[in-house]
């Protein structure tokens, strides 16, 4: 079982230097530098009683660290994330003359077996959309979250960022600002917008207006809690989750509409540029996978349909023969 945060040694200097780095010359978010610091103070913990510093790890040494790794019960993702930000924090250490050598040099990079989105039939998402009763503050606020999660694809940290100024409603678009900080224009669709411009009316955000405002990203949030404070990226996830369990989809999450946004534009003859335009991904690499999810959603829906599709196996689906 992984020690709690309290129960883990600070570290040492130079990998705060390191964290720095990513900071201010990679742009790295708030949310990455949280789990990498997590990451590097549990390695830090485990190096207790072998070395007094990060540049005396040996190869020999994080070849056991790696296997401790392995052997535990964190799931491959986990040890995969853990395992990049050591060896870069080693590979920073020797670039910067922290360390005479490398001890992570010739360790194999981390892999985790390619996972395929779970994307959400178009039918379950007009149910999910139409989930939210009510014309309260809260219930509009709540429309907004599933509509724009769905209408544009962003991140759960993107939509709770989202200011008043980030949005353009004559023009339907909006700025949102994903990882590294990077800025990108979103289009709106109808009902997100619609979705927007109810809860921007009397009767929703204004209700939730404080007195006086505790901090000026407050007064600037698009999404605003019950107390008057920007909504948290756990209040908005709890929203989705609430939704998806009036409709019985229990396991459903804000990546689960981001992946379905990509994937029912794909299934709708969306070019791909123009996708990874909309998700903010840094790589077309990473856009691919949504081809990979429609040819197998484009297989569920022959093998369910197409009368010769099990002619050709009866003991299965036609998905055998491809």
């Amino acid at each position: 079982m992984a020690p709690e945060d309290d129960d883990l040694p600070p570290l040492p200097l130079d990998a705060e230097e390191y964290l720095t780095w990513l900071a201010v010359e990679r742009g790295r978010s708030a949310n990455t530098l949280a789990a990498y610091r997590r990451d590097l103070r549990s390695y830090w913990a485990w190096l207790q009683g072998r070395v007094a510093a990060f540049g005396e790890v040996t190869p020999d040494q994080l070849e056991r660290y790696v296997a401790d790794l392995r052997a535990g019960d964190r799931a491959p993702a986990s040890v995969a994330r853990t395992l990049v930000a050591v060896r870069n924090l080693h590979r920073f250490l020797a670039a910067e003359g922290l360390a005479e050598h490398d001890p992570a040099a010739d360790l194999d990079p981390p892999s985790v077996p390619a996972g395929l989105p779970k994307p959400l039939d178009e039918d379950d998402v007009a149910a999910l959309l139409d989930a939210v009763e009510g014309d309260d503050p809260a219930a509009r606020r709540d429309r907004v979250i599933l509509e724009v999660l769905y209408g544009t694809g962003l991140r759960i940290s993107e939509l709770v960022g989202l200011s008043l100024g980030d949005l353009d409603l004559d023009r339907r678009l909006l700025r949102a600002f994903g990882k590294g900080a990077k800025e990108r224009v979103v289009p709106l669709g109808g009902p997100a917008a619609d979705a927007i411009d109810t809860w921007l009316a009397p009767g929703g955000r204004p209700e939730l207006v404080p007195p006086r405002w505790a901090r000026r990203s407050d007064e600037e949030a698009l999404l605003l809690n019950r107390r008057g404070g920007r909504l948290s990226r756990q209040s908005a996830w709890t929203a989705v989750k609430r939704a998806g369990a009036t409709v019985g989809l229990s396991d459903l999450s804000p990546h689960v509409l981001r992946h379905s946004c990509a994937t029912h534009m794909v299934d709708h003859g969306a070019d791909l540029r123009a996708v990874q335009e909309l998700l903010g991904h840094a790589s077309i690499s990473t856009t691919q996978v949504y081809t990979k999810v429609s040819t197998e959603r484009l297989w569920e829906v022959y093998d369910d349909a197409h009368p010769r599709a099990r002619a050709r196996n009866p003991g299965g689906t036609g998905a055998s023969v491809r």
